[in-house]
């Protein structure tokens, strides 16, 4: 049994970890952190996980984890930095959903997040968690940076391009939506209801802190990759619609055979059949990333739709299925539950 700590247990992607590895045959949660909640039971805090989760929160502390095999950090931004080179000294591995470690240019990342990186020396160790992308590399790893929620949609999207070159490298648009639950649970007024429904809204049009990730996970594809990339909310809890633009090159009437063959393996990529408009709701709760391609002939132009669960594909989902990886075991173990719909 992979012995388990979570680091932010209170957060919207720690509590969608703590759902998924519940019911994980071969892996449990030992410890679980948080300081505003320390002695608080996670039952009391999320009634949905009342009878499956007999756990309470603790104060964070490095010492927690030392008997664990793994550590997701669920936490906010700079934090798994600070803890995670203690922590691979003793043994455990790292899985961190927050960005600390998905950009390797250290002097980019510390403009985006305006920060100073704690530990710039483990940013070349660390792979980017896109099993679709680095499926060896995670296997082999002792600290995995899961993608961000935005990155996820719009790298799957683009990748049968650029790796066949039926797109211009450079013409690419990436118009995404995204629920209200991707900025977190800390509540604020841009995210309140009454602020969010029957409205929609565009934001970080200059420049979205996920903009240098994709656009760097692409350019190892094809390094003359460049985007626009423009997030809008959405009045709804969970999922992200991510329709990509790009420039069509040579001819398009095998593009959708490409796409079948490019993913024909992946457990988690669903690419639909010619002609298929994707819906968020079809994935919801699911470790699934549901694709669909079309050209337009008049434009000469693709376009891909994308979509997924900002918090489990785009998430939780995807950091047990690095978490699977790294211990060996079938990528799909605990993930296998389809889309909860209406």
């Amino acid at each position: 049994m992979i012995k388990l700590g979570i680091v932010g247990g209170t957060g919207y992607t720690g509590v969608e970890l703590m759902r998924l590895l519940a019911l994980h045959p071969q892996a449990k949660v030992e410890v679980i952190t948080s300081r505003s909640q320390a002695g608080c039971a996670v039952a009391e805090l999320f009634p949905n996980l009342r009878g499956v989760v007999d756990l309470s929160f603790s104060e964070p502390s490095v010492n927690s984890y030392r008997d664990c095999d793994l550590v997701f950090f669920a936490t906010p931004n700079t934090t798994a930095m600070s803890q995670a080179a203690e922590l691979l000294e003793a043994g455990v591995r790292v899985i961190d959903l927050a960005a600390d470690f998905r950009i390797k240019h250290v002097p980019t990342w510390e403009q985006t997040y305006g920060a100073t990186h704690a530990c710039p020396e483990l940013v070349d160790e660390a792979v980017y968690g896109l099993p679709e992308l680095n499926r060896e590399a995670i296997r082999g790893a002792r600290l995995v940076a899961n993608p961000g929620c935005y990155p996820t949609s719009v790298i799957l999207a683009l990748m049968p391009l650029l790796a066949n070159g039926l797109i211009d490298p450079g013409s690419i648009i990436a118009d995404c939506k995204s629920g209200t639950s991707g900025a977190g649970r800390n509540a604020s007024i841009g995210t309140a209801f009454c602020e969010t429904t029957e409205s929609v809204k565009a934001y970080a049009v200059s420049g979205h802190r996920h903009l240098p990730e994709i656009r760097a996970i692409l350019q190892t594809i094809d390094a003359a990759t460049d985007l626009v990339f423009t997030p809008h909310l959405m009045p709804m809890i969970r999922g992200i619609h991510a329709t990509v633009y790009a420039d069509a090159r040579g001819p398009a009437d095998q593009v959708q055979n490409q796409f079948e063959d490019y993913y024909r393996d992946e457990p988690f990529v669903d690419v639909m059949p010619a002609g298929s408009h994707p819906e968020t709701r079809s994935v919801r709760g699911a470790n699934i990333c549901r694709l669909a391609v079309h050209f337009l002939a008049a434009a000469q132009k693709y376009v891909v739709l994308s979509v997924e669960d900002n918090l489990v594909k785009g998430a939780a989902g995807q950091a047990i299925q690095n978490m699977n990886l790294m211990f060996g075991l079938d990528e799909t173990t605990g993930l296998e539950a389809p889309g909860m719909m209406p």
